[in-house]
């Protein structure tokens, strides 16, 4: 006796994978643009209180802040991807 085919759902669905990481992209396009403005505004502030600041520093706030605004914002992107499309719930599923 066979067992009937489990629907597909959520990211083993091509149509629904597409989407949902276009929308993963989307939703990182714009966390860039926003980690940009955020270290523009963060080298501005800090060369008005420290004065003009040498290109390792603005390196480092770059790679500083807008390292950690871009990892943050991939984790949590991935934690959304991952409920929202069903696999957190496939796991009991797992036989």
């Amino acid at each position: 006796m066979t067992t009937p085919p489990t629907p597909v759902s959520g990211l083993s669905d091509p149509d629904y994978a597409a989407f949902a990481w276009r929308r993963f992209r989307r939703i990182l396009g714009w966390m860039a643009i926003i980690a940009a403005i955020f270290i523009v505004a963060a080298i501005l502030v800090l060369q008005h209180v420290y004065g003009p600041m040498g290109w390792v520093a603005i390196l480092a706030v770059i790679g500083g802040a807008g390292g950690s605004i871009m990892l943050t914002a991939v984790l949590m992107g991935l934690i959304f991807l991952s409920s929202g499309t069903g696999h957190d719930e496939a796991v009991k599923d797992i036989d």
